[in-house]
């Protein structure tokens, strides 16, 4: 079957009281409207179009594909004057109609859905709704055939009493949407163009109007303002922690984990609350996250420990090693196997080579850290001349003292030993001990400055 998939991405969305289009806000750190366009790329469509009105270039900018063709409604006249907008680019068999603000539909609902249409065949989603209000309703006669939608503020009192309500996700033959397109009417109570108006033209066309019914009311959920956004949220986090307990992960409260990416999981992992994973994380088996942890497009080897509140940003943590608590691993740090990093230790783009330890209170930046060496407390590269960077290289089984500065470019040879307080500037050799720090003088007899008197 070849499609076009159409998104509605136009409105202002008044209720979010925000200058941000409204399917650009956020549900699990990807917008609205970003879910969507996953959701749709899965279906491997010949076009995905997005009618964009309400802040047009604000959605431009976040899209910009060579899959993705944008269609401008000037005017935000209804769902079916949007459609109508789209109509011309569309050449596929199928035209598939999704909503940018409606995130968490799954590609399994659409194919199923799509499975349902055809040339002689119209294929609609619904859902059962304890509370149907705002919904159009699904009308069928006596057969149980569906014969119209009718919005719920035109709806009357038998008709709202209807619990199936209409979900604006369809699926039509696009030889025939032109000519429904035309026949469309703005006599409602709304003032506006319905695309559910063409469920009873093509019924009166003789096409059937087949019917998917979605499975879980929420992956067809809208966000209109902040608390349907928070609900979004909330049901992605659920979902998301039920799918990392079945796979073998231990969350200590399944309601205090947030993810906003794709989170790869092995088995007998311990998450414990508050913990934040965005873009993409591997978690092998056997590690352990502590509380208030945020790790950021890392890898996580098998065993490894992460204490609370670290912080992790393109990093690797090898098998056995363990950062924290209060530690920030920064882009392009790698913890080989067994390595150690304390609190309040800072790495960026530095690599500790297995079972090498930086205990706390430092900053190692642009360094490769050979096997076995010590950092000590207060230990800084500096690696930035205020234009250009520089590498440290520590050897293996190096004893690096307290306080050190380690002026880059240096190289600090195996088993060599750097004296506390030392600003070490020049190579240190293999198995020396590198001091650098002035001889200390006691002058006897000084007194301390004092206050003047006024």
């Amino acid at each position: 079957m070849s499609l076009d998939i159409v998104i509605l991405a136009a409105g202002q969305g008044t209720r979010m009281r925000s200058a941000l289009p409204k399917v650009l806000h956020p549900v699990a750190g990807r917008s609205m409207l970003g879910h969507v366009i996953h959701s749709a790329r899965q279906l491997t469509p010949v076009g995905i179009h997005v009618v964009i009105g309400h802040g047009a270039e604000k959605v431009r900018e976040a899209f910009q594909a060579d899959d993705i063709r944008f269609v401008l409604q000037a005017e935000q006249l209804g769902t079916g004057h949007a459609v109508a907008q789209a109509q011309p680019q569309l050449a596929s068999a199928t035209t598939l109609v999704l909503y940018g603000d409606v995130p968490l539909i799954q590609p399994a609902t659409l194919e199923a859905l799509l499975a349902k249409a055809s040339e002689t065949s119209l294929a609609l989603l619904t859902v059962q709704l304890a509370d149907p209000t705002g919904y159009g309703r699904i009308i069928r006669d006596a057969q149980g055939r569906v014969e119209a939608i009718v919005e719920h503020k035109d709806a009357t009192e038998v008709q709202r009493q209807v619990r199936e309500g209409n979900t604006g996700i369809l699926a039509l033959p696009t030889a025939l949407l032109e000519g429904w397109m035309a026949r469309l009417s703005n006599n409602n109570a709304q003032g506006e163009y319905y695309l559910t108006d063409i469920i009873a033209m093509a019924v009166a066309d003789g096409l059937v109007v087949a019917t998917e019914t979605a499975a879980e009311p929420m992956e067809v959920q809208g966000a209109n303002d902040r608390r349907q956004l928070a609900e979004l949220e909330r049901f992605y986090q659920q979902r998301e922690a039920e799918r990392l307990m079945a796979a073998g992960v231990t969350l200590r409260d399944p309601k205090r984990l947030d993810i906003r990416g794709e989170v790869i999981a092995g088995r007998d992992v311990l998450i414990d609350v508050n913990v934040v994973l965005e873009g993409r994380v591997v978690i092998e088996d056997d590690v352990q996250i502590g509380a208030n942890v945020v790790i950021r497009d890392s890898v996580l080897k098998r065993g490894a420990v992460i204490k609370p509140f670290t912080h992790l940003e393109g990093a690797t943590v090898g098998a056995g090693a363990d950062a924290g608590p209060f530690a920030r691993l920064r882009p392009g740090t790698v913890l080989e196997e067994n390595a150690h990093v304390g609190n309040f230790v800072e790495l960026k783009n530095t690599r500790m080579g297995p079972g090498a330890k930086a205990g706390h209170l430092s900053y190692l930046g642009d360094a490769d850290v050979g096997a076995r060496t010590n950092i000590g407390a207060g230990t800084i590269t500096c690696n930035y001349d205020g234009a250009n960077k520089f590498r440290t290289e520590l050897g293996e089984d190096v004893f690096i003292g307290s306080n050190n500065a380690l002026v880059a470019p240096v190289m600090v040879g195996n088993g060599a030993t750097t004296a506390a307080g030392s600003t070490i500037t020049t190579d240190v050799p293999a198995a020396n001990l590198g001091v650098a720090r002035a001889r200390q003088r006691n002058i006897e007899g000084w007194k301390r400055p004092e206050k003047k008197k006024p």
